[in-house]
């Protein structure tokens, strides 16, 4: 099966366990467990009748995203206990209306989305739950496990990112660091919301690339421990309109990496003291006006809370 490689990189912070304890992210994911227990899984390719998506059943298959493509309305069975992996390495392609039902156990260690714009176009990434999470376990050589979605360094073009839940996952929610080295493409994650996965939640690099409107949120006794924001060079990185919620763990806001410097400015945001900010190899998070430590994260409007949400295109608001 084709992967979709990655750069890693060390990484001293334990990963952490998970136990049973009803919290607050598990409440909202058993919200959506009800709100999906009344549909029926089919087979690969099957249609559901009373819903407007197709059903997929990961089979350890790749599903490719031609230039220009829309690739929408699809709900992915990962109960199967098999990885599935979706690239797109073209230009002006769209990813909408996605729901990943249940936890990826394949333990490949691939990145789920394996993403660029190599064309210098604009692609989107929008309405999509991944909510279910990842199993610990990597047979990749690169990272720490399966990463939701990580950005190839030819990325020349731009990416939109909206409305995107990500949860649990074994490596980066967002991996979009890598076009720092190569591309230069830009990113920007708006109104996404991403809890408790390891290494980091949201990563970019280049100049141009944000996030805005969006939340992370961290808790030692719900899944992974992973940085809140990380920025890599060249940068500079803009953060806005966020709420990062670390609960005293890792770190809330980190700059650099690799020895080499970035530069992050924050704006009307909040983020949690205790776990604080990290700058590495002269690196600068400049913290502008309306920044808090305070931080409450939560889902923003329009991100989805469950699989069939998500595939049917049906809004949280």
């Amino acid at each position: 099966m084709v992967q979709n490689p990655r750069t890693s990189e060390t990484d001293s912070t334990p990963t952490t366990g998970r136990n049973t304890r009803f919290t607050r992210r598990n409440y909202v994911r058993s919200l959506a467990a009800v709100a999906t227990a009344t549909t029926a899984i089919g087979g690969t390719g099957s249609v559901a009748a009373q819903d407007d998506y197709e059903v997929i059943e990961a089979q350890g298959q790749t599903i490719t995203i031609d230039a220009g493509q829309t690739w929408e309305n699809k709900l992915i069975d990962m109960t199967t206990g098999q990885d599935i992996v979706i690239t797109a390495h073209s230009s002006d392609w769209t990813i909408r209306n996605i729901g990943f039902k249940g936890e990826n156990t394949s333990a490949t260690g691939t990145a789920t989305f394996g993403i660029s714009d190599t064309a210098g176009g604009t692609c989107t990434v929008e309405n999509v739950y991944l909510g279910d999470g990842s199993s610990r376990g990597n047979g990749n050589p690169n990272g720490h496990g399966q990463t939701a979605f990580w950005v190839a360094p030819n990325h020349s073009g731009h990416i939109d990112f909206t409305n995107v839940n990500i949860q649990n996952f074994a490596d980066n929610a967002i991996y979009g660091s890598a076009p720092g080295t190569k591309g230069g493409g830009t990113i920007h994650i708006d109104s996404c919301f991403a809890a408790n996965c390891y290494v980091s939640h949201f990563r970019l690099a280049t100049e141009g690339s944000k996030v805005t409107n969006s939340s992370v949120y961290v808790d030692s006794d719900e899944g992974y421990v992973g940085r809140g924001i990380w920025g890599w060079a060249p940068g500079p990185i803009e953060v806005k309109d966020c709420q990062i919620e670390m609960n005293g763990q890792n770190s809330s806001i980190v700059a650099g990496a690799n020895g080499k410097p970035t530069e992050l400015v924050v704006k009307n945001s909040d983020y949690d003291e205790q776990a604080g900010i990290n700058e590495h190899a002269g690196s600068n998070v400049k913290l502008g006006e309306n920044v808090g430590t305070n931080p409450e994260a939560s889902i923003p409007k329009g991100v989805p809370t469950s699989p069939k949400q998500a595939a049917s295109g049906s809004n949280n608001n």
